[in-house]
């Protein structure tokens, strides 16, 4: 037998990331979870309690334990990532960071954006923003992952990988709430706001997002990925087919220049192209053909 694979998973004690670390474990690697313990660990899984923010924490939390892979999921700051490559240089051989089609969020592309269309080597890096403040980092969370991949991909010999996640839909414990905005105003009879020019995005099932990264742990190839199921979606397209479990539910829209517009609206577009995920060995599924299960499995958690 092959000697069980040593994977470190930080954070994912929830929605994808908790179905990764199943596929992991089913698959007979090792794998420790670290986090802040906030969450009872994953039965089978070792726990490593931690503040991902103190290096002190975390060097004390680690020792002089090796990994195959890290699989970092909650990498969201360039000071976050400086702080990785500085504690896993010559502790791993592959440091996988779970990244967002959000890095992409200036682009307003004909064709669907490739990896090669965001150079992080390009991408200034200022450790010195107040990346700590909770309100700063939401408003930036593009912008945050993007100089986090930055960071990586100065390190030379680092053997990093940003998978640049589409948006992610799907599951019963889908906490964002997106779905169910569109539901609650279908129900009521309220419209959904839409920029007058609306473009469609690209995105991914949970369970499917969570393979992604299980097949990822165990590929060789480095650098940025786009990881995104074939077809893109415009925000009728969701709020149809939130509407068709809604009885008597009929979609409203309310368009509009400026303003705060509903989830999943865009005035730019920066659908990702997933073909070298797909050259390098994945199949990914079709966004249509998945779209009514995972309208189903969110909604189905307040019995829609």
């Amino acid at each position: 037998m092959e000697k069980p694979r040593e994977v470190l998973v930080i954070g994912g004690n929830r929605y994808f990331g908790k179905r990764l670390i199943a596929r992991l474990l089913a698959a007979g690697d090792r794998v420790t979870v670290l986090n802040r313990g906030s969450s009872p660990p994953t039965t089978g899984a070792e726990h490593l309690a931690a503040d991902r923010d103190d290096e002190n924490s975390l060097t004390k939390a680690l020792g002089s334990r090796t990994f195959d892979v890290v699989v970092d999921q909650v990498c969201y700051t360039p000071r976050q990532a400086a702080l990785a490559l500085r504690l896993f240089t010559g502790r791993t051989r592959r440091y996988v960071m779970t990244s967002t089609v959000e890095v992409y969020e200036y682009e307003d592309s004909i064709a669907p954006v490739r990896e090669t269309d965001l150079d992080p080597l390009t991408v200034p890096v200022d450790l010195g923003l107040p990346w700590q403040d909770p309100e700063f980092l939401d408003s930036r969370y593009g912008e945050g992952k993007r100089q986090a991949e930055a960071v990586f991909a100065a390190a030379p010999d680092f053997p990093y990988v940003a998978v640049r996640v589409a948006h992610v839909l799907g599951g019963e414990d889908d906490f964002t709430g997106r779905l169910e905005h569109y539901a609650s105003r279908v129900r009521i009879g309220e419209p959904v706001t839409v920029p007058v020019v609306n473009r469609p995005a690209t995105y991914i099932h949970v369970e499917e997002i969570a393979d992604f990264l299980f097949w990822a742990v165990g590929e060789d190839f480095t650098g940025p990925v786009n990881a995104a199921s074939h077809g893109t979606l415009l925000t009728g397209e969701l709020v149809a087919a939130v509407a068709a479990r809604v009885p008597g539910g009929t979609p409203r829209f309310r368009e509009v220049e400026v303003g705060e517009v509903s989830p999943f609206a865009f005035r730019r577009f920066y659908g990702m192209d997933n073909s070298r995920a797909t050259r390098l060995g994945f199949t990914f599924g079709n966004v249509r053909q998945w779209l009514p299960r995972a309208v189903a499995e969110t909604l189905a958690k307040g019995g829609h």
